[in-house]
């Protein structure tokens, strides 16, 4: 077909289309021409009509342009100017009269199917049925139309309907430009069937690739997707029913011979027969999977069966499955997220991706933004498999529980011979001991920072090419100073030693999580430090109201330079820069390296500051750090002291002192390897920046950060060529913005099903939420919901509730009473921090960013690992409104 005349042709033949042509005619049509082009797929036939003529029509509609920006500026919850607005922009387009020409090509197309013939006008946006977007339900359907003017009425309408309330709001929440989105419309020849429905071609509960669901019902499918009727479901798997559970179907809906639908009564003899046979269900089930072949990915497809015939209406991706990390065979794989072991579970853009891919101490895998370790070797080997379900426990145990319900199946982790050779993996066990000598984590610590120095030193002058062959090396060094020994049984005897207090001490006292409290203010933890210097910076900038004043107006990174103007601002300025040298590599997220860090958007900090001014006294960080060392001082004495009275007490007694001083050793230097990760992460990124502006300047990019959707390996060629694929950036932000909307799984496999976990807990009063317990003492106070740390508006006593926090949270720490988190285990950054500070914490509380309202007055059982929402709440709440 001619590609400038489908540009330009207001009507198209479906057969005539597939799915490269969605500017021209809509993800509806797009999708409709490439089933109709599948052998062995019968699609009703029809026409488009294609969004040339939309823009025709928009182009002649009063006013359209002024409403149309009025629209653009709108909030998503606004809704009642979105309902006034949307109301007339659709009531415009409508009154609109569609130009003679058009109309008679439109009317011309209807005559190959008769003067008599029914059809469907459906709506075809070309922002819907993409593989980032379904946009299923936002625009209209229209079925029974009958006749020339009504077809043309129908179609005038699906025009409007992309401007319904519901678009609208889908459009502004999801950051789509609605003059961007144009709207076809298909017409296609009615289809009067005896039963319809929708086929999962993936489970879209589990996700499961393997297995496909089946939703049947009489009559015309609108009664299913109305929620009229109850449908027939069956499930099945490898090409067999598992599972069929037959409704009682007691109405359907019918075409009338005029036109339109109505709802009909089934007659009781039929109401509990199966819409489908289970050979037809297969056979269903068998054609989807063509379908899904085709278009390369699951699919939601509506079906109609008449007299044992199966038609397709319609085919769009499954937008809500997590994708599956890529696999070189067909093996089954069992994939754990990285994101809940760094506390960081948002989608990441490919140069982040790949950047931690290639300085990570193990193989990782992307999948939806994501990065995925394969854990299938390690749970297969009956000798290394009980030491990792051990530590993925006490990292997170919804993870492990994930992981013994598989392997509880016995059907899909194969359980593997051992080799007990040298490639046998790991379990991340017990290492090594070391003497308990503070001089050595004073080594690590002088060892890193020397490392970072020389990096720093020899990265200053290389440019070009030459840049990524020396960060290909600066890797390994940065792989080699992880993956230290020293480093690592640091690390480790600290941890180890929390695990032994805190099961001795519970065993021989009845002690809950004893370490939580003798850990407080241990010295050397480079994160708690963050946080209570921030403290010291605002004591430098309270003095100064002019300064306070100033920095309450703030809007942009610029106001450092501002600052020195002012009574007191070269003061502020020296105690914020002085800040940023030593912190501000770090920032939320600060993994994926294409994150802004505290040094490139100072800004973030102000509103951190500015609470700690005014929440705060001079001298607080000093006070806080010594009463921390007191409480765990005091802690110890007792516990000894308590011990000693035990048999064999003395001996106990010795025994934790010892762990104590281990724990207080080394229990620091937890945080300190990443803080080294993201100071390089820093260097690198300063360095590819340079690069990127480099080629801004030579007319390769239009913007720096458009490197940051080309992985290291692309960025490496984009500058050796100095030529870019702008459609492939196009792409990767696009994939970006809907890899944001997933929410990733803790355990996932090659078959695509998503593994959750659950507390099988009987300890927790009803009502509930469970969690991990990692930082002891109860707390009540008014929970602050905060999913973005820039929007953290806190008082004194406040709870925050968050999905995950990683170091740079930490200055937030300071000024709270208590913490939640839906991610997290005992010795994750946040956990660990929680402890210095003696905030009573749970974390691994599944949704509780949902099930707790921000206002909402809760307790916190940090010992026990559970949070109650507390009597009189949502009343609290609609007072706060």
């Amino acid at each position: 077909m001619d590609g400038d005349r489908s540009d330009l042709a207001p009507v198209l033949n479906l057969r005539e289309v597939d799915e490269t042509q969605v500017a021209v005619v809509g993800g509806k049509a797009a999708h409709l021409g490439g089933l109709s082009r599948i052998d062995g797929v019968r699609v009703p036939a029809g026409f488009c009509v294609t969004t040339a003529a939309f823009r025709r029509v928009m182009a002649e509609a009063p006013s359209i342009d002024d409403r149309l920006d009025q629209l653009s500026r709108l909030r998503p919850d606004d809704r009642e100017a979105i309902r006034t607005l949307s109301a007339q922009i659709r009531r415009s387009v409508e009154e609109t009269a569609i130009p003679g020409e058009l109309a008679a090509a439109i009317t011309r197309a209807l005559t190959r199917f008769g003067d008599e013939a029914a059809y469907a006008v459906r709506s075809s946006a070309t922002a819907e049925d993409t593989p980032t977007a379904s946009f299923a339900g936002q625009q209209d359907t229209y079925l029974n139309v009958v006749g020339p003017e009504a077809v043309l009425r129908h179609v005038s309408r699906c025009w409007a309907s992309l401007f319904t309330e519901r678009a609208v709001i889908y459009r502004l929440q999801n950051g789509i430009d609605h003059r961007t989105v144009h709207m076809a419309v298909v017409v296609q020849q009615m289809v009067f069937p005896d039963a319809a429905g929708i086929l999962f071609t993936a489970d879209p509960v589990s996700g499961n690739r393997r297995v496909a669901t089946v939703d049947a019902s009489f009559g015309l499918g609108e009664a299913l997707v109305s929620g009229l009727v109850n449908p027939d479901v069956f499930t099945v798997r490898d090409g067999e029913v598992v599972t069929g559970a037959v409704a009682a179907k007691h109405r359907a809906v019918a075409a009338l011979p005029g036109g339109g639908t109505q709802e009909v009564a089934i007659d009781p003899r039929r109401q509990k027969q199966p819409a489908l046979t289970e050979e037809q269900v297969v056979r269903l089930v068998r054609l989807g999977r063509r379908i899904e072949a085709h278009f390369g990915r699951p699919q939601d497809i509506e079906w109609c069966l008449v007299d044992d015939d199966l038609q397709i209406v319609q085919s769009r991706p499954i937008t809500t499955l997590f994708p599956i990390p890529a696999a070189t065979d067909q093996e089954n794989h069992v994939y754990l997220s990285v994101g809940h072991q760094q506390m960081m579970t948002d989608a990441m853009r490919p140069l982040g991706l790949s950047m931690w891919q290639l300085t990570a101490m193990a193989p990782m895998l992307e999948a939806g933004g994501r990065l995925f370790v394969d854990a299938t070797r390690l749970l297969a080997s009956p000798a290394s498999r009980a030491g990792f379900l051990e530590m993925a426990g006490k990292s997170d145990p919804l993870m492990r529980d994930a992981l013994e319900t598989l392997l509880d199946r016995r059907d899909f982790i194969p359980t593997l011979p051992d080799d007990g050779g040298p490639g046998r993996p790991t379990t991340g066990g017990a290492s090594a001991p070391i003497e308990t000598d503070p001089a050595i984590v004073t080594e690590l610590v002088e060892r890193s920072e020397a490392s970072i120095a020389a990096l720093r030193r020899d990265i200053a002058t290389v440019t070009g090419t030459a840049l990524f062959d020396f960060l290909l090396k600066a890797f390994q060094e940065h792989k080699r100073v992880l993956g230290e020994p020293l480093n690592m049984q640091a690390i480790m005897a600290g941890m180890e030693a929390t695990w032994w207090l805190n099961d001795r001490l519970h065993e021989w006292l009845g002690e809950k999580n004893a370490a939580d409290t003798l850990t407080l203010s241990a010295p050397g933890n480079i994160t708690s430090e963050m946080g209570l210097a921030l403290l010291d910076v605002a004591d430098e900038i309270r003095p100064h109201p002019a300064v306070v004043a100033f920095l309450r107006g703030v809007e942009d990174d610029g106001f450092l330079d501002e600052l020195p103007k002012l009574a007191g601002g070269t003061e502020a300025r020296d105690a914020i820069e002085a800040y940023l040298d030593r912190y501000g590599m770090r920032c939320v997220g600060e993994i994926d390296i294409t994150r802004p860090r505290w040094s490139e958007r100072p800004s973030t900090l102000v509103p951190v500051i500015l609470d700690n001014v005014r929440l705060f006294e001079p001298g607080a960080a000093r006070r806080r750090f010594e009463q921390g060392q007191q409480q765990a001082r005091q802690k110890a004495q007792e516990v000894l002291t308590r011990l000693r009275a035990l048999p064999d007490g003395q001996q106990k007694a010795d025994e934790t002192e010892r762990m104590i001083d281990r724990v207080r050793t080394f229990i620091g230097y937890r945080e300190y390897p990443k803080y080294g990760i993201v100071s390089r992460y820093l260097v690198y990124k300063q360095a590819l920046l340079g690069e990127a502006e480099r080629l801004v300047r030579a007319g390769v990019l239009t913007d720096k950060e458009d490197v940051f959707y080309l992985t290291f390996q692309e960025f490496h060629e984009v500058v050796h060529s100095h030529q870019v694929d702008d459609e492939l950036i196009r792409q990767r932000r696009d994939a970006f913005r809907s890899h944001q909307a997933l929410t990733p799984p803790r355990v996932l496999t090659s078959d695509g099903e998503v593994i959750t976990g659950a507390y099988r807990r009987d300890d927790v009063p009803a009502g509930a939420l469970s969690g991990v317990p990692v930082s002891a003492g109860t707390v009540d106070g008014r929970a602050r919901v905060i999913l973005d740390m820039a929007q953290a508006d806190l008082e004194a006593g406040d709870i925050l509730v968050t999905t995950h926090t990683d170091p740079s949270w930490t200055p937030l720490f300071v000024g709270i009473a208590g913490l939640v988190t839906e991610v997290g285990g005992s010795m994750t950054h946040g956990a660990v921090i929680a402890r210095e500070y003696g905030l009573p914490a749970v974390v691994s509380v599944l949704d509780a960013t949902r099930l707790i309202r921000d206002g909402q007055r809760i307790r916190v059982h940090g010992s026990d690992g559970y949070v109650e929402i507390l009597p009189g709440s949502a009343a609290h709440e609609e007072e706060r409104r």
